[in-house]
């Protein structure tokens, strides 16, 4: 650039007169940012607390939790889910072969829990001094205490021995890193806090029009899976009890209701993560129609079948399923000898590879603009698009949250929610809370409404003859209804094949994967190394 000698001179004039101006000013440059929020301006009002627990709300939807990492921690690592993507650190970690310790995927879920926990200690730790109503600071309240619990629950399960943060964080503070125990023990007294001891919980029922904030059901419910997995049966049936007889939930007819953005927040919604709406139709990238898709939902992208010809994007196919899963489903067929319809909501799959022991139909559309959300009888757009494709050999897809019911392709982010807890979950881990205190017969009707809403028979006499039949079904039921949604990794946990070689010699049998996990060691990732060294923690067992 040219500058002009006479208006460089006039600048640097004009500085000059600036300095000598306000040469006796020596606090000048130092001026508060009256656009930012301190520690000395904020807490002080409602509002202030209002947001602060919308704060803790966002970091649900951050990349290292329900945005993204979360479906591969949970739904590529289990038995039925698996990847070979071509980015060889994922292929390692969903594989049992992590090296990097710091790998974005673990680290990035470490590190996004701690951040979210961090916004609920500030709201623990401040709002009980700021002067406003007092059912609105209770309700704030237990509101972080939920979303602290859902964040450990989450580190408990990936992690294990986790530092137990309870303060809002500083550069001294050092937490204690606490046994699997103790942090499931937080879990359960932050749930019990959010739920509250007086006849009145301190959370509402429902909030009407305001979706998205942890009600007492989704607390209780919550707490009874946080007992679950601690084998604490009884204690869980009283939870789930109290949800399932507030009658604020049931089940929608169409199961796919659970997976789609236009029926987000339904009656069978106890709890989810709720993304942005306005990527529908928006530009391909990292994005959409404005920079608020930045809280869009990731795993569409990442989940969803490879690109063919007709489409200009579709998935870039990180996560697979095992074939085996779509044989559960074809097990047994609908009351009027139909398959079940939630194969073809769960799976994107080439049906000539299985066995016709019930009718074939045409559930293997995928991306067909001209038919979007089709699943009526004719032509086999899935396998005539895919033809010469690697697909035909056997690939299996995932369906769940995918876009192709109302687009052509995949935006970077979707306009879905994740739907953390369902009722149908629900109603499904009674029945198991039930059969596990030796009450099989008592758990056929929790089992049933589930099986009914998909259009299949009640449950036969033999299923409920035992507590070991009982548990064989639920376990066929749970995959059935709950596959693809971050489920499964729990159940292989509570169910113990995680804990044994016989129990992972089973799990080889339906996914190789497993070949590679190592006992003691591989049912937990490694804690990110650079938080081992700067706060001297103990590494998980095996990583050393």
């Amino acid at each position: 650039m040219k500058f002009s000698p006479n208006k460089t001179l006039l600048a640097a004039a004009t500085a000059g007169l600036l300095l000598s101006s306000t040469g006796c000013q020596k606090d000048l440059l130092d001026q508060a940012n009256p656009n930012l929020a301190t520690t000395a301006t904020f807490w002080k009002t409602s509002d202030d607390a209002v947001r602060a627990s919308i704060a803790c709300y966002a970091g649900l939807q951050a990349v290292g939790m329900y945005r993204r990492w979360f479906s591969f921690i949970y739904d590529a690592r289990d038995d039925i889910g698996w990847s070979q993507s071509p980015y060889t650190p994922l292929r390692e970690i969903t594989g049992f072969q992590q090296t990097d310790y710091n790998f974005e995927v673990s680290a990035g879920a470490y590190r996004d829990c701690y951040r979210t926990i961090d916004r609920c200690n500030q709201v623990l730790a401040n709002v009980p001094g700021i002067s406003m109503d007092a059912t609105l600071k209770t309700r704030i309240l237990a509101e972080a205490s939920f979303v602290r619990a859902l964040s450990y629950f989450n580190l408990v399960s990936i992690f294990g021995n986790v530092p137990l943060a309870t303060e809002p964080a500083t550069v001294d503070y050092r937490p204690k890193q606490g046994t699997e125990a103790e942090v499931w023990a937080l879990v359960i007294s932050d749930l019990q806090a959010a739920i509250g001891t007086g006849a009145t919980p301190n959370l509402p029922a429902t909030y009407g029009t305001d979706r998205g904030r942890a009600t007492v059901g989704a607390a209780r419910a919550l707490l009874g899976k946080a007992y679950m997995q601690n084998k604490r049966w009884a204690e869980a049936q009283a939870q789930f009890a109290l949800v399932i007889s507030g009658g604020v939930y049931s089940l929608p007819s169409a199961y796919t209701d659970n997976f789609r953005h236009t029926s987000k927040n339904n009656t069978e919604s106890v709890f989810e993560v709720q993304f942005i709406d306005v990527n529908i139709g928006g530009p391909d990238g990292q994005g959409g129609a404005d920079a608020n898709t930045a809280q869009g939902f990731q795993r569409p992208i990442f989940f969803g079948p490879p690109q063919n010809g007709g489409v200009e994007r579709t998935g870039f196919t990180d996560c697979e399923v095992r074939p085996w899963a779509v044989d559960e489903f074809l097990k047994e067929g609908t009351a009027n000898g139909q398959r079940d319809p939630r194969l073809a909501a769960t799976f994107f799959y080439n049906y000539r590879r299985f066995t016709s022991r019930l009718p074939q139909s045409a559930d293997t559309l995928v991306y067909d603009r001209s038919r979007p959300g089709s699943f009526a009888a004719g032509t086999f757009g899935f396998l005539n698009r895919y033809k010469g494709d690697n697909f035909n050999l056997g690939r299996t897809y995932w369906r769940k949250y995918q876009g192709d019911y109302y687009q052509g392709g995949e935006n970077f982010d979707s306009p879905n929610n994740f739907r953390v807890i369902r009722y149908a979950d629900v109603l499904l881990l009674q029945a198991e809370a039930l059969n596990e205190q030796n009450q099989p017969t008592a758990a056929v009707p929790f089992v049933n409404q589930v099986r009914q809403r998909a259009g299949l028979t009640v449950l036969p006499a033999a299923a409920s003859a035992s507590q070991a039949a009982m548990r064989a079904q639920l376990r066929h039921e749970r995959i059935t209804e709950l596959a693809g949604e971050g489920q499964r990794w729990f159940d292989l946990q509570r169910y113990g094949l995680l804990d044994t070689q016989t129990g992972i010699n089973e799990l080889i049998g339906r996914d190789e994967q497993f070949k590679n996990f190592v006992l003691n060691k591989s049912r937990l990732l490694p804690i990110p190394q650079q938080d081992v060294d700067i706060a001297k923690l103990k590494q998980n067992p095996g990583y050393n």
